[in-house]
């Protein structure tokens, strides 16, 4: 046992650092930027709290413990059913009604942030059940994770002019607790050791008064005088770049007064959500499901750098994470950020769609791509590279205008982003280092769908800017990739098709292995699964993304290889669970929990995502079963847990109640998932329309409603293809200045053909090769008169 009234507090630097759930029931922000703060709640209380960003969380959660001084301990996340209502449909803020299990009180709480300084607000109101408030005492806990750390923050116990305060520091980031009634007691400590849940659970009351702990995870703790507020009070919970900076909030928005915070918060809401498009004001679970994702999807908006949207304000099973995952969802994907900024435009939302286009313009790097997942400032989390998310900015661009929420003017100001994005496509595609779930190389049927849309609205937009050859060579890359489709990425007679009783479909990624004929022959490296079972036949492996052929206008829903497809897809990837049917992400999946609950942690059983279900209702809506796709959607909405929040994942397999785990309900991975809502949104939108909303009519008009086979057969050094069809003319592309040297006879009889410059940094040369017959081979090497040298290797084609 220790000094309990130490000034400093023992046990430093206490446990290690944990986050906390990520099964949000609500996120919420002010609006406006006065108020750089977010929030989010679960099991009926905050969770983490971002400032000054909205990739920098800063608390871990707080929540309240009552006791009765002598025997009674219990703490509302783990001791109550929590009910969530909000205070205004499409308005992010709360009413939250906590309920005892063994029925001895009720917490009534009011949740949402000051318009006018980034404060917390939290109206509370404490109801005995059994007995009357001199029975209870009630404790605020905070546990700071400032600056995305729980480590070395510091807690101290102290005053705003006079006024009693709890803060907390780290760096250059400090928060201050404050209490409408004057605390009767405060302590601070470190976590597991001396803070005061440990003294709480063993006293029943607040025993340690520790003023100071440093540099460790720490958590405050103050006592509520009940009896003199009669058991109706607000915290609030400012910041600030110093400890002052945030006590003077948080005074300063107690003063104001929580009404006037209320009043401008729900009507500032309001306001923006009467610009959107009335798509759905129905209400499942009590909660209307559009509404809510509109507001998830604009919550997720940071203030300080417009437009950058955060892929979800939570980290993936958090409560086993620590400091080492310092970003968890709140980075900035750029395929996520497309995908939100089309929900909105879908719903109308044309102000924040456009910031977005503009934050993309910023953040593009210089050869053109995005990286795979940034901070908001644009410093890259990851480095991997993810060919879709080059693609889907440039097919925003073309939604926006389509929409008229671009002008021709504006239009025209984003071509060079597009031109450089598109050069980057020419330059490094078809094959991507990562598919759209961020895992293995090859051709994925989605993102060479993207890719090859992109090229069409790129070309588009070259022709509209003079630049007619480079028009006039990307639809041609376009059409060369199209015509390539089922070469890469379509087996036919494995197994698997003779099990489902199919001539073949399309493989969930192709790897591009120059010693295996054909990419779906070879086999893939199926992450998030142990080493010894990670190696798997390209063919035996399936994935939804094949729909986005569909969805991006290159295959028809009705094609013969895209219906053997889904069926394959159904055979496979299909789960009914009570609220309808979902989809895993691909079989095999290891991002997941484990079999028995445990939170993923490198390996694992992936669950099945709902926004599968969204896509799977744009493909039935495009292959004319409106019924079906309106069955979807109401599926989809379904999904949805109490605060009309849509999750990542979904669970499976029987319950498990011990890890929180229900039939049909979220996951542990993240909730809400921007994605996810933005799918809900554009399926309401595509039903209210008749069609899918963000079906390029490019690709619709040049491949499905005419026919552009390509004459060509593409060499380059990052898609070495070893066979060519008869009948092509062969297209050498290299990223420099060459003469190509090559030969049909066995080099007895030798031509030279110079590249020409396409202006986006590809040099190609198309050689004669239409005539030649089956069997044929064609050697070449190069000659680079820039370095003045030869490649020093031929290489060869057979023609087939």
């Amino acid at each position: 046992m220790f000094e309990t009234t130490a000034q400093h507090a023992p046990g430093a630097p206490g446990a290690p650092p944990r986050w906390t759930s990520s099964a949000k029931q609500g996120v919420g922000t002010a609006l406006g930027t006065a108020s750089p703060l977010w929030f989010t709640h679960s099991h009926g209380i905050i969770n983490e709290v971002y400032y000054p960003r909205v990739d920098l969380a800063c608390t871990r959660d707080m929540g309240l413990i009552v006791t009765d001084g002598r025997q009674f301990f219990s703490e509302e996340k783990r001791d109550t059913d929590s009910q969530v209502e909000y205070l205004a449909d499409g308005v992010p803020a709360y009413k939250i009604t906590n309920t005892c299990r063994e029925g001895r009180y009720t917490v009534e709480k009011e949740i949402l942030s000051d318009p006018r300084r980034p404060v917390l607000l939290q109206r509370i109101r404490f109801i005995p059940q059994q007995g009357t408030l001199e029975h209870y005492q009630l404790f605020a806990l905070l546990s700071p994770h400032l600056g995305n750390q729980g480590a070395d923050n510091t807690a101290w116990v102290g005053d705003y002019k006079g006024v009693p305060v709890l803060f907390a520091a780290d760096n250059d980031v400090a928060l201050a607790l404050s209490c409408s009634t004057p605390w009767l007691a405060r302590s601070v400590g470190y976590v597991g050791v001396s803070d005061g849940w440990q003294d709480l659970e063993r006293h029943k009351w607040l025993s340690w008064r520790f003023e100071r702990a440093e540099h460790g995870n720490v958590a405050l703790t103050g006592q509520i005088d009940l009896a003199a507020c009669g058991g109706e009070f607000v915290l609030a919970l400012g910041f600030g770049h110093n400890a002052n900076e945030a006590g003077h909030r948080a005074i300063s928005s107690m003063l104001d007064g929580f009404d006037r915070s209320k009043d401008r918060y729900v009507r500032d809401w309001q306001q923006w959500q009467s610009t959107l498009l009335p798509l759905d004001d129905g209400h499942v679970h009590g909660q209307n499901v559009f509404r809510a994702g509109t507001a998830v999807i604009r919550t997720h908006e940071a203030k300080n750098f417009p437009g950058g949207l955060v892929a979800s304000l939570s980290i993936p099973w958090g409560f086993s994470k620590g400091d080492n995952d310092l970003g968890g969802y709140h980075l900035v994907w750029p395929r996520d950020l497309v995908e939100s900024a089309g929900g909105l435009m879908a719903a109308g939302g044309a102000e924040v769609a456009c910031r977005v286009l503009r934050y993309l313009q910023v953040t593009q790097e210089s050869d053109g791509h995005w990286g795979q997942n940034m901070w908001l400032d644009g410093s890259p989390y990851w480095d991997g590279i993810q060919m879709d998310e080059a693609s889907l900015p440039i097919l925003l661009v073309d939604l926006a205008w389509r929409e008229k929420m671009l002008s021709d003017q504006e239009r025209a100001s984003l071509y060079t982003m597009v031109r450089h994005a598109a050069g980057y496509l020419v330059r490094n595609g078809p094959v991507t280092q990562q598919d759209r779930w961020e895992e293995d190389p090859g051709y994925s049927p989605f993102t060479v769908a993207a890719e090859i849309s992109a090229l069409l609205v790129a070309a588009e937009m070259a022709e509209a800017h003079g630049e007619h050859g480079e028009a006039q060579y990307l639809r041609e890359t376009a059409d060369l990739w199209h015509s390539s489709l089922d070469d890469w990425m379509y087996a036919v007679d494995t197994e698997l098709s003779r099990r489902v009783g199919v001539e073949g479909y399309y493989v969930r990624i192709a790897p591009d292995t120059p010693e295996v004929a054909k990419p779906v022959k070879g086999y893939v490296i199926v992450k998030n699964r142990p080493a010894d079972q990670s190696t798997e036949p390209a063919g035996d492996l399936v994935s939804p993304d094949a729909l986005a052929l569909v969805r991006f206008g290159l295959r028809a829903a009705d094609d013969p290889r895209i219906l053997n497809t889904v069926k394959v897809l159904d055979a496979v990837l299909k789960v009914d669970l009570p609220p309808g049917p979902c989809w895993y992400r691909y079989n095999l999946d290891g991002y997941g929990e484990h079999a028995d609950g445990r939170p993923f942690d490198g390996t694992g059983v992936g669950r099945a995502w709902p926004l599968l279900t969204g896509e799977r209702g744009h493909y039935e809506l495009a292959a004319g079963r409106r019924d079906e796709a309106e069955r979807l959607l109401r599926t989809l909405e379904e999904f949805a847990n109490c605060g009309g929040l849509l999750p990542e994942q979904v669970w499976d397999v029987d319950d498990i109640p011990e890890a929180e785990l229900f039939l049909g309900k979220p996951a542990g991975s993240a909730m809400p998932l921007v994605w996810a809502h933005s799918e809900h949104i554009k399926l309401l939108r595509s039903l209210r329309d008749g069609r899918v909303f963000d079906m390029p009519p490019q690709t619709v008009d040049r491949y499905l409603r005419d026919q552009h086979p390509s004459p060509h057969a593409s060499w380059r050094f990052n898609h070495k293809c070893r066979t060519m069809s008869v009948g092509k003319t062969l297209r050498i592309e290299t990223l420099a200045a060459a003469r190509v040297h090559w030969s049909t006879d066995g080099w007895q009889t030798t031509h030279d053909s110079t590249t020409t410059d396409t202006g986006l940094g590809v040099y190609f040369a198309d050689l004669p090769t239409a005539k030649l017959p089956a069997g044929a081979r064609i050697e070449f090497t190069f000659y680079w008169p820039t370095a003045s040298k030869w490649e020093g290797s031929d290489f060869g084609i057979i023609v087939e």
